[in-house]
């Protein structure tokens, strides 16, 4: 079943919380369709969306919360990103610099207030569930349990794996980006309106210590933390654990094979807390 979930004031939050109350239940293997401001509250160049609260409302746009029937804290929540179209325009954010663009969504190609092209890669920046915590919890740091991950690989046709933080799920998800470099250097990607978005959920009982992801042709493992070098620890730790699953083999063969095959990647450095993803591609190895 897909549930369409259009952008309004009751689907719409800018920070997270446990006490946040779905706007829809689904089933596993259900589907959520969406529309999304872009991260600023953006519905178009001149329009920001309204009202919007200083206080609730002062991180990115999400849709949410989704609740997963079924779902509790420890398993694993299966991510299906089905389709992320982006809308017409789009900004980006230098030193005193704003950017416009105009996207073709089509054509899968951007061109800048300046002439600049690029081709359009879209993925939402942000799915993710809240702490486990009381209180109100800002959308700028990715977390063991998802959020603002901003890893440009996640596009239509790939799937997320993220720990549960609370029974449900909870789940969330925006901050359209259209276009953007591994590392994200300025703080924005071309920032969009989500036109249309579809994602599908499901679980499982895979213990993950941190995220991973499945692209065509290789696996991802995230790692996150203020300090880069503990957060590529992170990524390198969930990598030995998917290595030792996927290949049989043990830790500490899986850290040389790993040396050899498995690349580290600097998914953003700008949210407070970076990101490290380790890849590993189908290719790489070759078990006898």
């Amino acid at each position: 079943m897909i549930h369409d979930l259009p952008y309004e004031r009751r689907t719409l939050h800018g920070h997270f919380s446990p006490h946040l109350q779905p706007v829809v239940t689904i089933d596993p293997a259900d589907s959520v369709a969406f529309s999304c401001p872009n991260a600023g509250w953006r519905v178009a160049p001149d329009e920001t969306f309204e009202p919007c609260d200083e206080e609730l409302d002062a991180g990115h746009a999400l849709v949410g919360p989704i609740e997963v029937r079924g779902a509790r804290a420890g398993q694993a929540l299966v991510v299906h990103v089905d389709e992320v179209r982006p809308g017409t325009f789009g900004e980006t954010f230098g030193p005193d610099t704003r950017v416009e663009w105009i996207l073709d969504a089509d054509a899968g190609s951007g061109t800048d207030d300046r002439g600049a092209s690029v081709r359009l890669a879209p993925f939402l920046g942000v799915i993710g569930m809240p702490p486990d915590e009381d209180g109100i919890h800002s959308t700028g740091p990715p977390r063991r349990w998802g959020g603002n991950i901003d890893c440009k690989e996640l596009v239509a046709g790939t799937t997320l794996y993220l720990p549960i933080s609370i029974d449900g799920a909870h789940v969330s998800a925006g901050d359209g980006h259209a276009a953007q470099g591994d590392g994200e250097l300025s703080g924005t990607a071309i920032e969009c309106f989500v036109d249309r978005a579809q994602l599908t959920f499901d679980l499982s009982e895979l213990e993950l210590r941190s995220p991973i992801a499945r692209i065509p042709g290789a696996w991802i493992a995230f790692g996150f933390d203020e300090d880069l070098d503990l957060a590529a620890e992170q990524a390198i730790g969930t990598m030995l654990d998917l290595m030792e699953r996927e290949h049989g083999v043990d830790h500490s063969y899986a850290i040389a094979l790993g040396s050899v095959a498995v690349d580290l990647r600097v998914t953003q450095i700008v949210n407070g807390v970076k990101g490290v993803h380790a890849v590993l591609a189908d290719d790489a190895i070759r078990m006898g």
